[in-house]
C-alpha cells in the first residue's frame, strides 16, 4: 500500500480512537509533504519516494530538536520523550536502515565500481551509496566508512 494511503488510514483510525498525539503527528507529516509539493520549482510526482524523503528529513529535524532538549537537562526530558515517540512513528514509514555489514559492502562496491584509491575521493563514494540506498543510511556513516576503506594500508 502506498505511504500516502497508510498515512490517511492511520489518521482516520487515530481520529476515531481520539488519539490526538498520533493524529497530530500524521497531520504534521502531511503538512511537510504539502509544503514540498507546493514549493517553488517542484515538478516531480507525489509518490512514495517523495514521502520517504520528506519523512526522513522531518525525522532528522526531530532528532536534532531532541538532542537540544536532552542537553537542557531535567526540564527537557518530557519534550525529548515526545520527540522520541514521534521519531518512532516516522520509522514506520521509512525503509529499514542498512546494517553495518551491508553498509561496508555498499561502500566497497562503490569504491570498486568507481575505481577509487585516493582518500580525498570519499565524497564520490558518499554520493554513490546515498543514491543507491536512498533513505536507508546517513551520509556521515558512509563518509567514515569510506575514509577507513580508502585509507592507505600499511
Amino acid at each position: 500500500m502506498p505511504i500516502e494511503q497508510d498515512l490517511r488510514k492511520l489518521l482516520t483510525e487515530s481520529m476515531r480512537a481520539k488519539d490526538l498525539r498520533t493524529a497530530d503527528a500524521v497531520r504534521m507529516i502531511n503538512t511537510k509533504v504539502m509544503e514540498r509539493r507546493t514549493a517553488k520549482g517542484f515538478s516531480g510526482q507525489v509518490d512514495d519516494a517523495l514521502h520517504v524523503d520528506v519523512i526522513a528529513a522531518y525525522k532528522k529535524s526531530l532528532a536534532k530538536a531532541r538532542e537540544e532538549f536532552l542537553a537542557a537537562g531535567e526540564r527537557g526530558q518530557k519534550p525529548a520523550e515526545e520527540l522520541k515517540w514521534e521519531m518512532e512513528l516516522c520509522d514506520r514509514f521509512l525503509p529499514s536502515a542498512l546494517t553495518p555489514a551491508e553498509l561496508r559492502d555498499a561502500v566497497k562496491t562503490a569504491i570498486t565500481a568507481l575505481g577509487l584509491t585516493d582518500p580525498k575521493q570519499a565524497g564520490k563514494v558518499v554520493a554513490e551509496v546515498m543514491k543507491t540506498n536512498k533513505g536507508r543510511v546517513e551520509a556521515g556513516a558512509i563518509k567514515k566508512m569510506a575514509d577507513e576503506e580508502l585509507a592507505p594500508k600499511g
